[in-house]
């Protein structure tokens, strides 16, 4: 991989190049194959510049956002610039994109919190090396925006056009309000494209309409290459949640968060339906498919432990898998992923395990937390334990404490 990308053209095997642009690949537009973006690709003589947004509106990232970042990384891999963009400016609109009415509007301060946190978890994926990732923020160009050019930017599209956008049509049919700064949004994030001369843009199947427009801008602002196209879209499939049946999303609690502890993250992902399993490996791994396991449940696990071991390593990817079957031979069968949890910030170390049982509500008094202890029904992780007493919370932190078969808590 050359040391600096600025000045070397990408030279890739044809192999990775398909890898780049079909794994988990929807749509490349505006030409129905990847035949026009290989030739920009291979003809532009330089590292393209791919652009992906993403509006800072929530603080938790989970595995839905990583298909996208993952690409971008997959292009950083290939040679090229990847273009990150914060949406601290669109943020505060909100994308109106698949929304039955207008989304609530966010402050300045709420944005600048969200994108750190983002932030953060998106160097779990992307290589931040200056020469590796440009990180720009949209206020740096759409706060300096005058009316007269804001103005120029609405006439390059008609009320017809922003009509047809998803959830437009629908809410406009319905008499359910449209308010007129949502139609800002599309032609604000395509000034993105403008602003930063992006080659690519990075989008789920949700983002179409707003990556045509940045096109459009391209070529309507005189901003395009020799092929007078402006910059590609690249489309990617959105993730499906654990329930198998919508797109995965926190408020739908059908979700795997990048900030979970490997045991969570392990419990869900193991359980992921078989009809999802390939689709998972295609957007979260870069596992060969074809040489998965034939068992189904072996798939699972496998999936479960690649990814945990993305976000949190392979020893502690294993771990989690020994402790998950441990639990399940302890009689424990609830959803590990929702087992409530207990902050240890509440006790004071050292503390002995009984006085741990009742503090927590795992049982009503010290009497009868050394009862649960002599009687065997007392585990941690699975493990039967005794009348131990815990120095400090490092020793506890992560782990499961269990009484009998149906009561349990993780220890955080």
């Amino acid at each position: 991989m050359p040391e600096s990308l600025t000045d070397t053209t990408p030279n890739l095997p044809q192999s990775h190049t398909n890898f780049l642009l079909a794994r988990g690949v929807v749509e490349i537009f505006p030409d129905s194959s990847s035949e026009n973006l290989l030739n920009r690709i291979t003809e532009a003589n330089r590292p393209l510049r791919i652009k992906l947004g993403i509006d800072p509106t929530r603080p938790d990232l989970h595995l839905g956002h990583t298909v996208a970042l993952r690409k971008l990384r997959q292009f950083q891999d290939a040679g090229h610039v990847a273009v990150l963009i914060i949406g601290d400016f669109t943020a505060q609109i909100g994308d109106p994109t698949g929304k039955s009415e207008a989304r609530p509007r966010l402050t300045a301060v709420e944005v600048l919190h969200n994108a750190e946190t983002y932030l953060d978890q998106a160097r779990k994926i992307l290589d931040f090396r200056s020469d590796r990732l440009e990180l720009r923020h949209n206020s740096e160009w759409l706060g300096k925006l005058d009316l007269q050019e804001i103005i120029g930017l609405m006439a390059s599209m008609t009320v017809g056009q922003m009509l047809a956008k998803e959830g437009f049509s629908g809410r406009y049919e319905k008499g359910t309000p449209i308010y007129l700064h949502e139609f800002l949004y599309p032609l604000l994030q395509g000034y993105d494209s403008v602003a930063i001369q992006s080659d690519v843009e990075l989008g789920g199947t949700d983002q179409k309409f707003n990556i045509l427009v940045g096109r459009d801008l391209q070529i309507h602002l005189n901003q395009t290459g020799k092929d007078k196209v402006g910059q590609f879209g690249l489309l990617l499939p959105l993730l499906v949640g654990l329930d198998g049946v919508q797109k995965m999303s926190k408020s739908l609690d059908n979700y795997v968060g990048l900030t979970e502890d490997p045991l969570s993250m392990y419990s869900k992902l193991e359980k992921v339906p078989d009809s999802l399993v390939n689709q998972y490996f295609e957007l979260l791994t870069d596992i060969d498919i074809t040489a998965l396991p034939e068992n189904p449940r072996e798939r699972q696990k496998q999936l479960a432990r690649a990814i945990v071991g993305q976000y949190h390593g392979g020893d502690a990817a294993l771990q989690a898998q020994q402790d998950a079957e441990k639990i399940v031979l302890s009689g424990v069968t609830s959803d590990l992923g929702q087992i409530p949890e207990f902050a240890l910030s509440a006790i004071a170390f050292p503390t002995p395990l009984y006085y741990l049982l009742k503090a927590s509500g795992l049982c009503k008094s010290n009497n009868e937390a050394q009862s649960q202890i002599n009687n065997g029904a007392v585990r941690i992780d699975g493990e039967k334990v005794q009348d131990l007493t815990f120095a400090t919370a490092d020793e506890l932190t992560g782990k499961v404490l269990q009484v009998g078969k149906k009561k349990f808590l993780r220890l955080i």
